[in-house]
């Protein structure tokens, strides 16, 4: 198939890796305009930008699809169909009907649960015991569309990360086996029940509370592995939570009840068991305080 693809995070790039292999014509691959990053600010294409790069696909950057121009550019490229996979832009209705077969998402939830721009992290924080991927037919809402087909796996004590690889991996697997023989995998509406939104990120979230029980504190530290990373303050400075495991202890919430950096919950505590100071490298915390002393009675 004569396919345009659309997505932009580390996420996406098994999807695109996979539609080459399995032979289709990628005419072009839209992708977030390059960002400032790094410690010298230097513009920095998009992960998918670069995969698509270096498998000499043309790359499209539009700030936005909305203007005509944008618009007849997409659908004068005759696609048989679009895979979008967390592109990060609003498809307007051109776009979503120029393609014969219409627009295909990869989206990282059991649908209609999590729609949104954060499903992997809103199931974790949840606590929700399975999550997913699915292949929807978009249409103009936010995640409304029908789904083709559906992956489901456990979330157990994955991290974000660990979800992120793997839905992504089944995501790519599922689109080519739809694309395969579309008509043998018909969109069936979204249940009409259930419906739950996944809200972008907002970097305050990351900081612990731990007013909440010990489950729920540890889940942050699952959900924000690897960005945007849980983590507390001590003395003016940001220690990051990359794992930490729950165990038993009371007293009030944030109190640091020993020397191995138990820290009490609104019920139960935690225990981080792998931190970060700024600027140095992920260590246990058996090293952090071997150097950086936080003593039992500390309100965090």
């Amino acid at each position: 198939m004569r396919i345009i693809f659309m997505g932009t995070p580390e996420f996406a790039v098994p999807v695109l890796d996979a539609l080459v292999e399995a032979g289709h014509e990628i005419v072009a691959a839209y992708s977030q305009p390059p960002r400032r990053a790094g410690r010298g600010k230097q513009l920095t294409p998009t992960p998918v930008h670069a995969r698509a790069e270096a498998l000499g696909i043309e790359v499209r950057t539009p700030v936005t699809l909305r203007d005509a121009d944008a618009q007849a550019d997409f659908a004068a490229l005759a696609a048989d169909v679009a895979v979008v996979a967390a592109y990060g832009l609003i498809l307007p209705r051109p776009v979503l009907d120029a393609p014969r077969l219409g627009c295909l998402n990869v989206h990282a939830s059991l649908l209609p649960r999590w729609r949104g721009a954060a499903p992997i992290q809103r199931a974790i924080l949840a606590g929700d015991a399975e999550t997913g991927v699915g292949i929807m037919q978009m249409e103009a809402g936010l995640d409304t569309g029908p789904v083709r087909l559906e992956g489901r796996t456990p979330v157990a004590d994955k991290t974000a990360g660990d979800l992120t690889r793997e839905l992504s991996t089944m995501g790519a697997r599922l689109m080519v086996q739809v694309l395969r023989d579309p008509n043998a995998y018909p969109p069936a509406p979204q249940a009409e029940h259930g419906v739950t939104h996944a809200p972008k990120i907002d970097k305050a979230e990351a900081r612990l509370d731990f007013a909440q029980d010990a489950d729920a504190v540890e889940r942050q530290v699952r959900a924000f592995n690897p960005a945007p990373g849980a983590f507390f303050e001590f003395n003016g400075e940001r220690i990051r939570v990359h794992a930490a495991r729950v165990l038993a202890g009371e007293s009030t919430p944030g109190t640091v009840l020993d020397s191995a950096l138990t820290i009490a919950c609104g019920s139960g505590a935690i225990q981080p068991t792998a931190v970060q100071r700024a600027g140095r490298g992920v260590m246990s915390t058996a090293e952090l305080l071997r150097g950086f002393a936080i003593p039992p009675g500390t309100q965090l």
